[in-house]
């Protein structure tokens, strides 16, 4: 097996995949995006975009037979995924692959012990204290995903039906969700029967923004999703993590919502899963990096 030579990162998750390749000192070569390529919806058309992803962002002079791949998957859950995702990726000098929360928490806070709430289409908990990693919550969207974009974005829509079928008052985010669907419970029902999570999440700075404005049902629902990131992070805290960061596109966002003795002490995260995997594969990041 040949020595790696370059460090190539990629996270794929429910809203898009990104790769990031660097070389042994840490300095970055190249990048690309593409689509979402979540493993736990559709496996083969995940590994087909994670496939585009990297093709896109390998540079002429980086040999796939000296590449260390770091993938940072969502939906991956054991090492039998990760075997099945590993061989579905030939040619490379070393493949790790993890759950994409790992990798976040790893370019989150280091190498060393941390926790990180990721709060995007979907939401997970994790804490690595003492070489031990444990995940609380991405659990996927059926079961889980609490205070997520996809969740708050399902609640707000049922919210919405409700409203328009008289089952609950109507409210200024009824009002403004409702008019997506001219306000027609058949067209909505069918819509849900072909929607994802990031279709779900396509929604939530809409609810954001009429939360901000003061409807209460609205706030209601964001206040749902502050609550269940605060649940999160006290979770960790009580596993020993005590640096813990907030990532994901929901995050920030979310944040004047949160308790304000949560939201003071969830830190920034210093880099992103992409740098994390190529962390986990045994790479370095320039003191440049992003």
């Amino acid at each position: 097996m040949a020595t790696a030579r370059f460090f190539l990162g990629v996270d794929g998750g429910a809203t898009r995949c990104r790769a990031r390749l660097r070389d042994a000192s840490g300095r970055e070569l190249g990048r690309a995006l593409g689509p979402a390529s979540n493993i736990y919806l559709d496996f083969d058309e995940a590994m087909r975009v994670v496939r585009e992803t990297i093709e896109s962002a390998i540079t002429a002079g980086a040999p796939r037979q000296e590449i260390a791949l770091g993938l940072s998957l969502a939906g991956l859950s054991d090492d039998n995924e990760a075997e099945r995702v590993s061989a579905a990726l030939p040619g490379f000098a070393q493949i790790v692959a993890v759950n994409d929360a790992v990798a976040a928490c790893v370019g989150a806070n280091g190498v060393g012990d941390g926790g990180l709430i990721i709060a995007g289409t979907g939401s997970a908990g994790i804490a690595r204290v003492g070489g031990r990693t444990t995940i609380i919550g991405g659990r996927g969207f059926w079961l889980g995903d609490d205070g997520s974009a996809a969740r708050v974005g399902e609640s707000a829509l049922r919210a919405t039906l409700r409203a328009i079928d008289g089952l609950e008052p109507m409210s200024g985010l009824a009002q403004a969700l409702g008019r997506h669907f001219d306000d027609d419970p058949l067209r909505m029902s069918r819509w849900a029967a072909e929607a994802r999570p990031r279709d779900y999440g396509s929604f939530a700075p809409q609810i954001l923004d009429v939360a901000r404005s003061g409807d209460m049902r609205a706030r209601e629902i964001v206040g749902e999703a502050a609550c269940a990131i605060a649940a999160l992070a006290n979770a960790l805290n009580a596993l020993g993590a005590e640096r813990i960061a907030l990532a994901g596109g929901f995050g920030e966002p979310l944040r004047p919502f949160l308790p304000p003795d949560v939201a003071k002490r969830l830190a920034q995260p210093r880099r992103d899963a992409v740098d994390g995997a190529i962390l986990l594969a045994g790479g370095t990041l320039a003191e440049d990096a992003a």
